[in-house]
């Protein structure tokens, strides 16, 4: 990662008093942390990940994204390295590696926020950006394959050099299943992707390349589901595969990709008293991204709301209205004005930045 973040160490037992907590170091929480710093509001960021990115970084670090404005093309680690250069001048704190496992409302009207490894806060606001909550891939549901999990069975791809050279085959039918699969031809010795059914849920783009490259006998695409292993001395060697005719073949491999998508789970958010509909928290309005708690505020994906669009896009407009909705509670007597980073000397003074002269 090119930019260093400021992670901090936990020294002693006391609470730690701030304006703002924001749950979740993905892109909406990282750009929440830029639109709550313009309006001077110092905040410290907590993820259960051990890096920040969020899902760009755990599960799609080199696959492009095209809907940022004004960047044609980034992948989700260029995404994150650009924002964390973004927000260093703000000097936002890290505590990674820890789920927050208590928010309490105290009688001062702040919150007690506590972590999983003891990390004591007293905020005046928090946000809530956390994506889809806490999320671990769905396995594959085969006897045995625990044994060789993370071995020669993985739901991720963190080092790509793993698998060049090998027999690989790959288990899904949305895009990350797609994109791997077109990544690793030409890489790999051999590349075979393995889908319950002929229609997929990837971008019609990657089936047809998908399919041309199975014409030309770059890789292939079988029909069918996992249904059984051959493990021997610890070692897979083969995957039983049930077709939809059902006949039952046998498919050597060195390495198995999987991609089922992800279970996503609210963990210990669903017991702090917010309003939860399908797994995703309710806001009040769409003014202020508030939730029903007075002082708790929800962005990104983790929110619902009529029209709500699970866009990054959106979760950078939820974060810059939340930031104004937040600041009466911690500049009671302050009032708020909007103000342009491109005319604003206060603001080039918070960024650090030198203001243009105009002629």
């Amino acid at each position: 990662m090119e930019t260093n973040v400021n992670v901090a160490a936990n020294t002693d037992n006391s609470a730690i008093e701030t304006d703002a907590v924001i749950i979740g170091a993905g892109p909406v929480g990282l750009f929440q942390v830029f639109e709550l710093g313009l309006l001077e509001i110092k905040a410290h960021i907590i993820d259960s990940l051990h890096n920040v990115g969020g899902q760009c970084v755990e599960l799609y670090p080199d696959k492009p994204i095209y809907d940022i404005p004004a960047v044609p093309s980034c992948t989700g680690q260029e995404l994150t390295d650009n924002l964390l250069k973004q927000i260093e001048p703000f000097g936002p704190t890290f505590h990674l590696g820890q789920e927050v496992t208590l928010v309490q409302k105290r009688e001062d009207g702040r919150f007690d926020v506590e972590t999983s490894i003891g990390t004591k806060f007293i905020t005046k606001t928090i946000f809530i950006a956390a994506g889809v909550g806490s999320f671990q891939p769905r396995t594959l549901k085969v006897e045995g394959i625990e044994e060789v999990d993370g071995k020669q069975v993985f739901y991720r791809v963190k080092d790509p050099s793993k698998f060049e050279g090998k027999n690989i085959v790959i288990c899904g039918g949305g895009d990350s299943a797609l994109d791997w699969a077109l990544n690793f031809v030409g890489k790999a010795e051999s590349v075979i992707l393995l889908h319950r059914r002929e229609d997929f849920r990837a971008a019609p783009a990657s089936v047809k390349k998908m399919k041309e490259l199975c014409e030309q006998y770059e890789m292939q695409f079988v029909v069918g589901q996992v249904t059984g292993t051959e493990i021997q001395d610890g070692v897979l060697k083969e995957i039983k595969v049930t077709g939809p005719d059902g006949v039952t073949r046998r498919l050597p491999l060195d390495m198995l990709l999987v991609f089922f998508g992800l279970s996503p789970k609210l963990g210990p958010i669903a017991e702090w008293g917010l309003d939860i509909e399908r797994k995703q928290l309710k806001v009040v309005n769409t003014e202020k991204f508030e939730t029903n708690i007075p002082g708790i505020f929800a962005v990104g994906d983790i929110n619902t709301y009529p029209g709500k669009k699970k866009l990054i896009l959106s979760g950078f407009h939820e974060a810059a209205l939340a930031a104004f909705g937040a600041a009466p509670y911690i500049f009671p007597d302050k009032k708020i004005h909007l103000q342009y980073t491109t005319t604003s000397p206060k603001l080039h003074k918070v960024l650090g930045v030198e203001s243009p002269t105009f002629d």
